[in-house]
């Protein structure tokens, strides 16, 4: 009874990681008169791309070895450097070709027309996908201190020795150490 139970445990457990680690294709094949999108990390829609290239009929022999793509920024952000991989698929679903895709500087709602370098579709594909690589924002200033009007100056205290004792700015506390006492003054940087 302990074997079939054990046996049982480690069958869930594993059950459970595997199907943890399946994931859902995040960037979908649509067909090639249709716009392919690629998402961000978080999931959501950062660029779509349409076909400007019409005739993609190709084979082993003489592969399409130059796709235009049209790429806008769907994205509620500006980058300043994308790129991805777009990739075609015949009728059995089977990858016939991919290329990269690249662009500097692309504003929210802005597109770019591109090519593909290095695409050799082998085939006449029906669907096709784009996958974003990588989307580099543009840096964005942040402010890593309020000012000095904005900032409360209250509630600040000072422990020694587990002791608490409440302080104001530029004002002084005197605390006694041993046989001595000292006067400490906390002051904002300028």
């Amino acid at each position: 009874m302990r074997r079939l139970v054990a046996v049982w445990s480690i069958l869930i457990a594993t059950t459970v990681v595997v199907v943890a680690q399946q994931s859902t294709p995040s960037e979908r094949r649509v067909a090639l008169n249709e716009p392919a999108v690629a998402l961000d990390p978080q999931g959501v829609s950062a660029i779509e791309a349409t076909l400007g290239t019409t005739s993609l009929s190709g084979s082993p022999d003489s592969p399409v070895t130059n796709v235009r793509l049209t790429i806008k920024n769907t994205s509620s952000l500006s980058y300043s450097f994308i790129s991805g991989i777009v990739t075609f698929y015949d009728s059995a679903s089977v990858r016939c070709g991919e290329g990269i895709f690249k662009a500097e500087a692309l504003a929210v709602g802005e597109s770019f027309e591109t090519d593909s370098p290095g695409v050799r579709i082998r085939c006449t594909p029906v669907n096709w996908r784009i996958v974003a690589s990588n989307l580099v924002p543009k840096s964005i200033s942040v402010i890593t201190s309020a000012p000095a009007e904005a900032r409360p100056l209250t509630n600040l205290i000072i422990t020694v020795d587990g002791e608490a004792h409440p302080i104001q700015l530029d004002k002084p506390i005197v605390l006694n150490f041993g046989d001595r006492r000292r006067t400490i003054v906390v002051r904002e940087k300028p």
